[in-house]
């Protein structure tokens, strides 16, 4: 099977699945989904960078490059929600 075709069909295969797995999650667990869902996404932090070491054209530097980027702002974003939601369950101490 050619690759390209494989990795359509996984593509699509994740979409799926990952679909009827949102669908299902009750409302009160999303936000912590959410923010599980952020911290894997530093696996793809760590796969860009793994393919612009060893990028040979413009075009893979460029595209490996824009996931880094979009990756570590997704995985900051993630911890910046879970500092905030955690904030929300933290006692005030000043109102005593």
């Amino acid at each position: 099977m050619d690759p390209i075709v494989a990795a359509i069909i996984l593509f699509v295969l994740a979409l799926i699945i990952g679909f009827e797995v949102i669908t299902k999650v009750p409302p009160i667990l999303h936000t912590p989904l959410v923010v599980a869902s952020h911290a894997m996404a530093s696996i793809m932090v760590v796969s860009a960078i793994e393919v612009t070491g060893v990028a040979n054209t413009i075009v893979t530097i460029v595209l490996s490059v824009i996931a880094l980027i979009m990756g570590t702002v997704n995985v900051v974003g993630g911890y910046f929600i879970a500092d905030r939601m955690l904030a929300m369950f933290k006692s005030d101490k000043k109102k005593k």
